[in-house]
């Protein structure tokens, strides 16, 4: 009897743990569909309470499945990195290698402060610096 009931409580637990990972990956996928379904476009961005939202106007952001996104210059890929994101951790990150102002500010990992299926809201501390942005899907 006892084997029956270890064997049962094992199934459950096995089980349960299948759950858990088809859940995360179900959210996970819907983020990566709701973040590669158009383009996103920087409509506000500070650093240490400086405005610095004038500087990414000419940009919009292209996000793909395989985790790169292409930085979009006046319709001119200007700069392709990489990106990730936590769904557990509430954090996202990115990476422009060798990139100048503004897409270099893009760099790191940025807490996901709010968020719907048609903006994002993150903020970025590191001690010395903090780094506030809105992205909004065009």
């Amino acid at each position: 009897m006892k084997r029956v009931i270890s064997g049962a409580c094992l199934f459950l637990l096995l089980l349960t743990s299948a759950c858990k990972k088809t859940i995360e990956k179900i959210a996970e996928n819907k983020i990566i569909s709701a973040m590669t379904d158009g383009q996103w476009r920087v409509t506000s961005f500070s650093q240490n309470s400086t405005d610095l939202t004038a500087g990414f106007s000419e940009y919009k952001f292209q996000y793909y499945s395989n985790k790169t996104v292409d930085a979009i210059r006046n319709g001119v890929v200007e700069k392709t990195g990489n990106w990730d994101g936590d769904v557990d951790a509430m954090t996202t990150w990115a990476n422009f290698s060798n990139a100048v102002n503004p897409i270099v500010l893009l760099n790191g990992t940025w807490h996901i402060d709010n968020n719907s299926w048609t903006f994002v809201v993150l903020s970025q501390s590191n001690g010395v610096e903090t780094k506030n942005m809105r992205l909004d899907k065009l």
